[in-house]
């Protein structure tokens, strides 16, 4: 089964947790071992899991990044001054595929699904749920 679900972003940078959705579909899927598999569209985001406690962990990897990768220092910044987005969405990658254990994700309780925007705000950002079923 495979769904496309659709998010906005309010700020340039930020983490935004997709985690109850993704579930969503995986109980529909009536899915109760096998794999779901979460894919950003979009070369200036990524999907992290990341602990969901407080936004503390969420804001450190984006202080982390912003550290890391300055923005207007790059070659790509002369296109659409956006070169930093790009290699903060290589280093996280656009996907993310966690197991499906009984019916539910298999995410420990301080884990969620987040989309990593790094180049927004973005009124939509497109977000492919794909669920595989396995023999158990």
């Amino acid at each position: 089964m495979q769904t496309t679900i659709t998010i906005s972003t309010d700020s340039h940078n930020g983490l935004f947790d997709i985690s109850p959705r993704v579930q969503e579909f995986v109980e529909k899927s009536n899915v109760q071992y096998g794999l779901v598999n979460v894919y950003v569209q979009g070369a200036t985001a990524g999907i992290m899991i990341q602990e969901n406690w407080d936004n503390s962990v969420q804001n450190d990897v984006i202080t982390l990044f912003r550290k890391l990768i300055p923005s207007g220092v790059w070659e790509h910044d002369a296109q659409d001054n956006n070169g930093d987005s790009h290699l903060k969405a290589g280093i996280v990658g656009p996907q993310e595929t966690i197991p499906i254990i009984n019916g539910t994700m298999g995410l420990s309780t301080w884990q969620n699904i987040f989309v990593c925007e790094f180049d927004g705000p973005r009124e939509a950002r497109n977000i492919v749920i794909t669920v595989l079923e396995t023999k158990n």
